[in-house]
């Protein structure tokens, strides 16, 4: 999925007061971050990712890899963190951080 310039400013400005739910550490993406991970994006629509490596090529190749394996979309990156996001097909109104 694409965004338009204005799709991603508009997810960015609701993103901006969530914290991070999912925290990538040194481990990487087993099972168990992918299925908790699935559950957050079919919860919330959009999710910040923490991604805690310190090295840069290292963070976008498992944002990459995030994004593949749950095929969600990537907003943004700023540092650490990313946001992520995959539209429910039925939202729920009192979960989804778009219908908020």
């Amino acid at each position: 999925m694409t965004l338009t310039a204005a799709q991603k400013k508009q997810y960015r400005a609701i993103a901006h007061s969530l914290s991070p739910v999912i925290i990538v550490g040194e481990k990487g993406l087993g099972e168990g971050l992918l299925q908790e991970l699935n559950r957050a994006l079919d919860d919330h629509e959009l999710i910040k990712v923490k991604i805690a490596f310190n090295d840069r090529d290292d963070r976008a190749a498992v944002i990459e890899e995030l994004c593949e394996q749950t095929q969600s979309t990537l907003v943004q990156t700023i540092g650490k963190i990313a946001i992520i996001l995959r539209k429910a097909e039925q939202p729920n109104p009192k979960l989804s951080n778009l219908l908020r």
